[in-house]
């Protein structure tokens, strides 16, 4: 028997309660006839697309959004049992769910489980209610402790909650209460991040720096609620916030394995680690991204392109194959370095000679060298990493590497 190469799956949902004044993703509320429609044409686009996997074995599943838990459960289950017909998936293979706040129920929950869902991501993003409506959320930190506790309740034992620092009117207070509070509820992972101000969003127009080019489709009192939110936490707070978030997580047991992600022992997110290690993986779905074969290729992002689309006709199947790219020998050294480098292990010298067949340092010396020498980065048991003042400026570290 063939050795199979491993391979992930990312499943976009695009549907969501509300879209939230600082999400840049691909999302919008849908009607029950929307989402069947769109489960219906998913369901066609797993069957298409695993007919050349054949060499592939998955390793994880995600289900991203949006918020996948808006789509009913029952189709849902359609979706997990075609992935589980169609494609080689491990029986150890991880299977993540993102879900919100107030949008999942125990007989859902308990669906999803049986399905083979067996890692869920909440989406937190603060403890504070004044902060939670100054994002735009449409929960309350009380709802999010519900719903919590139903996914413990499930019997779900790999649980992240995703945190936002660094939001309107947070303060080092605040922020430190939030990790407080989530802590105190032992998930087994925690995503930090830092919140980044994306062009087109409501955001944009209350934070950004060229309000006269935001377009949005808000109303006049939505853009006045906007207008009104309070100001971001100033440079120093936000410095504090995040070296706050690194030290206290460490105290409660959490290992920083990447720039924004900490973890239990064993409980890091094998599909992401994936991403940051040059890992194949197929997107299906609305706008998914793809990189397969060393190309890289993505989806349609518009909705009614993708549900009116015959994937039985060939030549049809360009909404799958948008921007093809095959990337190139330095294209490909690039991300394995611009990825590999949010991860706290770093980079492994030998893992660059097994994917490249060179060594890293006849390609990369010379800026190793001087990053070296700036205290940004160190070798240590094999693995180029970044140090903690590299990782306060990582932004800048990884772009040395692009050609």
């Amino acid at each position: 028997m063939m050795n199979k190469k491993n391979l992930e799956l990312y499943v976009h949902i695009p549907f969501c309660a509300r879209k939230c004044a600082y999400c840049d993703f691909l999302s919008f509320s849908g009607n029950d006839r929307m989402q069947w429609e769109y489960t219906e044409k998913l369901l066609k686009e797993i069957e298409v697309r695993s007919a050349g996997t054949g060499e592939y074995q998955v390793i994880s599943v995600f289900f991203g959004g949006g918020t996948p838990s808006v789509l009913k459960p029952e189709y849902m289950v359609l979706l997990l049992q075609s992935l589980k017909e169609h494609f080689s998936i491990l029986p150890e293979a991880e299977i993540s769910m993102e879900v919100n706040p107030g949008t999942v129920t125990l007989e859902g929950l308990s669906s999803y489980k049986e399905a083979g869902v067996n890692r869920i991501s909440i989406g937190l993003q603060s403890a504070d209610d004044q902060e939670l409506k100054n994002l735009g959320r449409i929960h309350t930190y009380d709802e999010f402790l519900k719903s919590y506790e139903r996914v413990r309740k499930t019997g779900f034992d790999n649980v992240n909650v995703d945190l936002i620092s660094a939001i309107p009117g947070q303060t080092v207070e605040s922020w430190k209460n939030t990790l407080k509070k989530v802590t105190m509820l032992k998930p087994e992972h925690i995503s930090a991040y830092s919140l980044i101000v994306e062009e087109g969003t409501p955001f944009y127009e209350r934070y950004g720096s060229h309000v006269e080019d935001t377009e949005d489709d808000l109303t006049k009192a939505e853009r006045h609620q906007i207008m009104a939110l309070p100001p971001l936490p100033d440079e120093d707070a936000e410095r504090t916030m995040y070296y706050m978030t690194q030290d206290f997580l460490k105290e409660q047991g959490y290992e920083r394995y990447e720039i924004s992600n900490y973890a239990k022992k064993g409980y890091e997110c094998r599909h992401n680690i994936g991403y940051w290690t040059g890992i194949s993986y197929l997107g299906l779905g609305l706008g998914a991204s793809s990189y397969l074969d060393g190309c890289r290729f993505h989806n349609t992002s518009d909705f009614k392109e993708y549900i009116s689309t015959n994937l039985d006709q060939e030549g049809e199947n360009k909404i799958l194959m948008r921007d093809f790219e095959r990337l190139t020998i330095e294209d490909k050294m690039e991300e394995y370095m611009f990825l590999g480098l949010r991860l706290t292990s770093g980079i492994s010298a030998y893992g660059f000679i097994s994917n490249f067949g060179q060594n890293i340092r006849s390609v990369y010396g010379k800026v190793l060298d001087s990053m070296n020498e700036l205290g940004l980065m160190e070798l240590k048991d094999g693995y180029y990493r970044l140090t903690p003042r590299g990782i306060d400026v990582s932004n800048y570290v990884m772009s040395q590497f692009l050609f």
